[in-house]
């Protein structure tokens, strides 16, 4: 495993789409080991490939409840709503209230290519709404709630 650089705002990788992964070989597994290790050398929540400078639909999250690996995520439900602070590893010490779903449910792959469903709600919807967000080249800043400022 190793560090990867993590790709900050300004670049103009972070405002595209990432392509879906078709191969789930030893490359994909190393990519998501090296994504886990950095977002925890980082204290972050989760990771996105293209924040790392890969444009692959692949993320990690770890709200405290052990890491989870997602391959070519999907939204398939989302409910509620939440209003709350929200950061990013690519805006470092950057923070602004956004509003997210409450609910949510992700279809994904895993390293080996099995599909899988996850259900979170509170801080792991808003993980998995920003995260995903990324592989479309969404930043949290576009659901700052009106009136709110980027802060920090």
């Amino acid at each position: 495993m190793a560090l990867r650089n993590i790709v900050e705002l300004g670049d103009p990788i972070l405002n595209k789409k990432s392509r879906t992964v078709e191969n789930f070989d030893s490359k994909l597994a190393m990519l998501i080991d090296d994504m886990k290790e950095t977002m925890y050398n980082k204290n972050g929540v989760g990771l996105a490939a293209v924040q790392v400078g890969i444009l692959k639909r692949v993320v990690v999250i770890d709200i405290g409840e052990g890491p989870i690996e997602l391959v070519n995520p999907e939204i398939t439900m989302a409910e509620g709503e939440q209003i709350s602070q929200e950061g990013c590893l690519s805006l470092p010490n950057k923070w602004a209230t956004t509003k997210r779903p409450q609910k949510v449910q992700v279809k994904a792959q895993d390293r080996t290519g099995k599909w899988h469903v996850y259900t979170g709600e509170d801080l792991k919807a808003k993980a998995f709404c920003h995260e995903i967000d990324h592989l479309d080249g969404i930043l949290f800043t576009s659901h700052i709630i009106e009136g709110e400022t980027l802060q920090g």
